[in-house]
């Protein structure tokens, strides 16, 4: 690429991105001063090697201004999940995790699992990387503590108490069976539970047990006897890594011949609860600081971020190279102030998403050295997993591709007799199912011809946008995938990505055998008649199984959910009274069939237009819709 005049560029903080010939976008990077940070790329010498690999690819700059640092720091993480460029360090497991939330707000809280921290004054704890394990311990939480487990609606509805208050596992505070002081108190105590601070707990649920007994109140502390069992049974799990408690997480990097992996453990309440590791094929060690501030703004956009993140060192600015220079050629005398100043807008940033301080440091005593140490043997323990198991680059001699697939998409239809056609869409990245990545495409109802829906489709995916996969997966076999091939090619994109289909063993009648466990199913590409000569039950074809069958899952639930909704519908126009106003009425009230039956006599009469005659027999004919 030419050099820009150096007058075309702002003197702003932003984000530039170099892009190739076909528009597509090579590298995004953030800037404290644009032009200073975009003319050190055109530096004689001293720039790294994928710098200049990236330079040699780029054809054109695009540079967008911003009014701070801290934009300019959002922005660039914005545009790299959009676009997920080339040459930039993409963290493709940005998934969000598992949090507890309690509403302090309400009289009566709930214990509720989320996926992401709001700023509405209720108490998050975790993250916890296993929904299985944050599932199985909010069981454990409610068969200790009784805590309700109803929604607001459905406790404002309630006219009797739930099955969970027979067998005492909710105080039942839609009946008022509990005043709001006494169920804070047992809030207090899973809150108490959840932050670590069991040792107080315990020390509190003995006081009371022993005051039980000596009041001959024996039922009272048997209860009390078991929870303290579950506090410790609990507390077991968990090893204390900080004598003083507190909240924190701390990396840990290890840099193999293979590429350079980084593993995050998560501290709260003092105890060590859990971990994630990643790894980036290609990276040196010399990516390492671009890679620990790449990482803090993707990693923690949906997950809370602790009041402490702990490095092994402070990266230095990537946006000021030690020998940047102005325009006169001097080199710049600030550049570690600027440096410093960076750090605080990374700070300033997380501090705005967890909604408090939080600092971003090195080890400052001997227990986060150790923490830091344990974090970079789970990055080791990752480079050395990925170099016993490289399904990708299986995948890829399998598949014949130019490139081991690190985003793959995969494609169903169902519908029935061409009514409430969807196309499922699930992603994997990096072996891994990528959930909020999956998507529903609702198609036209009239055509029970998967080739035609499948081609439909095709448009939708493209107006859709980047990020592309290396490898679109279809669940059938030649046909199907001739038709996405045809699609792409008259769209001109029949290059964009590489193209695979998985169709079922046939049986010695031709026809699809579908016996549960079969692991002969057939890998089909374009150009070739003949199914790829894959061994039965290698590790490629079953991964390429499971990818089919997780997608023909989801697909199978978005047309029975669609299904479902269309008949509830027809049952609710057929109810004496509804007409298309009502209906609507009711649909932007309530949203769904399900809220609607749930709804009370009271909610129904207070909706504009509806009386109480029409309202009651509104009440009646929808509680007749319940379970269908």
């Amino acid at each position: 690429m030419q050099r820009p005049a150096p007058e075309t560029i702002p003197l702003t903080p932003g984000v530039y991105l170099y892009k190739d010939a076909e528009g597509r976008i090579l590298y995004v990077g953030k800037a404290r001063v644009l032009r200073r940070r975009v003319m050190s790329y055109f530096r004689e010498e001293g720039l790294p090697a994928k710098t200049l690999a990236m330079l040699r690819h780029a054809v054109s700059l695009e540079t967008l201004s911003t009014t701070t640092e801290k934009e300019a720091l959002l922005l660039e993480a914005s545009l790299i999940k959009k676009h997920r460029p080339h040459y930039n360090i993409v963290l493709r497991d940005d998934k969000q995790y598992a949090l507890f939330r309690l509403s302090c707000r309400h009289p009566f809280p709930r214990l509720e699992i989320v996926r992401a921290a709001r700023r509405d004054g209720a108490r998050y704890f975790g993250p916890f990387t296993s929904s299985t394990a944050a599932r199985e311990t909010w069981k454990l939480i409610h068969r200790v503590f009784p805590l309700r487990r109803c929604t607001d609606r459905a406790m404002r509805n309630r006219v009797r108490p739930c099955l969970y208050h027979h067998i005492g596992q909710c105080p039942a505070p839609c009946m008022e069976s509990i005043t709001p002081e006494a169920y804070h108190a047992g809030v207090q105590r899973v809150a108490d539970l959840l932050s670590g601070r069991s040792g107080e707990l315990v020390k509190e649920l003995r006081r009371e047990m022993t005051s039980a007994a000596e009041a001959l109140d024996f039922e009272r502390a048997a209860v009390l006897r078991d929870q303290i069992r579950a506090v410790e049974r609990t507390v077991e799990r968990q090893g204390a890594v900080l004598p003083g408690g507190g909240d924190l997480d701390a990396i840990g990097l290890h840099a193999a011949e293979t590429g350079l992996a980084l593993a995050v453990v998560f501290v709260r309440g003092g105890a060590l609860i859990d971990g994630r590791a990643f790894f980036w094929p290609g990276l040196e060690f010399e990516d390492a600081p671009e890679l620990l501030r790449t990482f803090l703004v993707q990693f923690y956009g949906p997950v809370t971020p602790p009041p402490r993140i702990v490095l092994p060192w402070l990266p230095e600015d990537g946006d000021i190279p030690a020998d940047a220079s102005g325009e006169d050629g001097a080199v710049e005398p600030d550049a570690e102030a600027e440096a410093e100043d960076s750090l605080a807008v990374m700070e300033q940033t997380l501090s705005e998403l967890r909604g408090g301080p939080v600092r971003v440091a090195a080890p400052r005593s001997p227990e986060e050295n150790r923490l830091v140490d344990v974090a970079a043997a789970n990055a080791g323990e990752e480079t050395r997993r990925r170099r016993e198991t490289p399904l990708a680059e299986r995948l890829a001699a399998s598949l014949h591709l130019a490139a081991p697939p690190a985003r793959i998409e995969c494609v169903d239809v169902s519908h029935t007799s061409g009514q409430q056609t969807r196309v499922g869409m699930v992603v994997f990245e990096d072996g891994r199912p990528l959930t909020s990545a999956y998507r529903t495409y609702a198609m036209p109802d009239g055509t029970s011809d998967d080739y035609a829906v499948l081609a439909a489709w095709v448009e939708r995916r493209l107006e859709s946008g980047p990020p592309w996969p290396d490898l679109l997966l279809i669940d059938g076999g030649r046909g199907q995938l001739s038709a996405v091939g045809r699609a792409l090619a008259r769209s001109g994109k029949a290059e964009l990505f590489a193209l695979a289909a998985i169709a079922k063993a046939r049986d010695a009648r031709g026809h699809a055998d579908r016996r549960a466990g079969n692991i002969a199913d057939r890998i089909f590409l374009p150009g070739r008649a003949n199914p790829l000569p894959l061994r039965d039950g290698s590790p490629e074809l079953l991964f390429l199984q499971h990818v089919r069958d997780t997608t023909h899952r989801y697909a199978i639930g978005r047309h029975r959910r669609a299904r479902a909704g269309a008949a509830l519908s027809g049952e609710l126009m057929r109810l004496p009274g509804i007409g298309p106003q009502t209906a609507r009425l009711l649909w932007d009230h309530f949203g769904s069939i399900a809220a609607m039956t749930a709804a009370g006599l009271e909610e129904l009469v207070a909706l504009p237009g509806i009386g109480k005659r029409k309202g009651r027999t509104l009440w009646e004919k929808l509680q007749g819709l319940k379970g269908k």
